[in-house]
């Protein structure tokens, strides 16, 4: 059979745009033994796929130019040559961006559609969730009473990692870039919340925000937010570093203050980390999340697209802050 497929057509200097994609008609082979036919549900658009679109080392190897861009997905079986994964299946697995695909069985996951919506696995009970909650509870360890800032907290994982930093009994602050954002924040629970992109006294507000100082920092999106925060930092504080999207598509290395002796001066541990990092301990966190999420402690809010068709511009929206919460295609 034959289906529609994204493809990276170009490596972007800079800010992507929609030239860095190219559709494509595929064949797709019928599943040999041990394989399954998959139909595209949703599919997971995030930041750090915009690192694997450079050819530059990282921590996972770059999307190949001319070859079908993958990532997170959620997919129905609608063929199958697995015992495991019965037809009408619903699994999650790093897929390519095809409304129909082969995988082999062991490759994909499969997931209790029946017990929350099949997207929140791209987020709330899914990756999104699973960073949120290993940066938040193994790196920063927070304590009830402390104070914890979020920086993009009304990301996919920002907003996660709040309301999970108020299940343990903190004080939080986030930072997000909309007043219609810091309104959702409240809405989550967060006791403070400040709109970076109309207070003109940046540092200051986040100074009258943790009025105690800052004791965990969950770091999306480093530059001038970060710079703040460091200076808020209380004796033996923990930095969990997630992402750095205010730098992602700098087109020459950014400069800002040199954050070595303020880290040295309150013995801060600043922790850099991959979800990946914590794969052997997954069903750990899946299930703590979707504990949460059954007694409504966590909630899960999505920016949802609709068509396949519009995959490469629900990606770009990500690099203009389009999304509150998870960013998801609706494919079918």
């Amino acid at each position: 059979m034959n289906t529609n497929t994204i493809l990276l057509a170009s490596r972007p200097q800079g800010v992507p745009t929609a030239a860095n994609f190219q559709f494509e008609t595929r064949e797709v082979p019928a599943p040999a033994a041990g394989q399954v036919l998959l139909k595209t549900l949703y599919v997971s658009v995030d930041p750090y796929m915009r690192g694997r679109m450079s050819a530059a080392k990282s921590y996972v190897a770059p999307f190949e130019v001319g070859a079908p861009i993958a990532g997170g997905v959620v997919a129905e079986v609608v063929e199958s040559r697995s015992e495991a994964l019965p037809v009408g299946s619903v699994v999650v697995g790093n897929l390519p961006w095809q409304e129909h695909s082969v995988a082999e069985a062991s490759a994909v996951q499969r997931v209790p559609a029946d017990q929350a919506p099949a997207s929140y696995f791209l987020g709330l009970l899914g990756m999104p969730g699973l960073t949120a909650y290993f940066g938040l509870l193994d790196i920063c360890q927070p304590k009830a009473g402390e104070t914890v800032v979020v920086s993009g907290a009304a990301g996919a994982v920002g907003s996660i990692v709040g309301q999970l930093a108020k299940i343990q009994g903190c004080r939080v602050v986030g930072t997000a870039g909309s007043d219609e954002k810091v309104a959702y924040l409240k809405e989550l629970g967060f006791d403070e919340a400040i709109n970076y992109k109309t207070t003109p006294d940046l540092a200051g507000a986040l100074a009258a925000a943790a009025p105690n100082g800052v004791d965990c920092y969950f770091d999306n999106v480093g530059g001038a937010i970060t710079d703040a925060v460091y200076d808020l930092l209380n004796k033996h504080a923990r930095i969990a570093l997630c992402g750095q999207i205010s730098t992602y598509n700098a087109t020459d290395a950014p400069v800002g203050p040199r954050p070595e002796g303020k880290l040295l001066k309150t013995s801060t541990k600043l922790q850099g980390f991959i979800v990946s990092d914590y794969h052997a301990r997954w069903p750990e966190g899946v299930k703590k999340l979707t504990e949460w999420y059954a007694a409504g402690q966590l909630k899960g809010e999505e920016t949802v697209t609709n068509g396949f068709d519009q995959i490469p511009a629900a990606f770009l929206g990500l690099f203009e802050g389009e999304n509150t919460g998870k960013a998801v295609v609706k494919v079918a």
